[in-house]
């Protein structure tokens, strides 16, 4: 029996981070929508107190990190399945990598300023 060795391995470890980040955001999006439709008007200031809390800001931190990983593992995969070319390939993933720590960056710009 030929056995195809590849360089990847990623497996286990992205099927896990896939899942653990995707219960990341589920849950940190059930506690905003929460909070949001039990604020009675909600307006700016309720906002900015609601982010005064030290785990609000800190799962939500999480989040911008777990979508971050999430996209990530999920692009990478479909750029490594569908684009052959690997100059093609390595340039999309560079680009979107940078796009994703980008978008990162400026959301945790917005929450720490808050």
């Amino acid at each position: 029996m030929n056995r195809v060795i590849v360089g990847a391995h990623y497996g286990l470890r992205d099927w896990l981070v896939q899942r653990i980040t995707a219960v990341v955001m589920a849950l940190t999006t059930i506690v905003i929508a929460y909070g949001i439709w039990s604020a009675s008007p909600f307006t700016y200031g309720v906002w900015k107190s609601v982010f005064a809390i030290w785990w609000m800001w800190l799962s939500v931190s999480l989040f911008s990190l777990s979508v971050m990983l999430h996209a990530w593992i999920g692009v990478r995969d479909i750029l490594m399945d569908y684009v052959k070319p690997t100059g093609i390939r390595l340039t999309l993933e560079v680009l979107f990598f940078l796009t994703l720590v980008y978008y990162t960056i400026w959301a945790m710009r917005i929450l720490w300023r808050l």
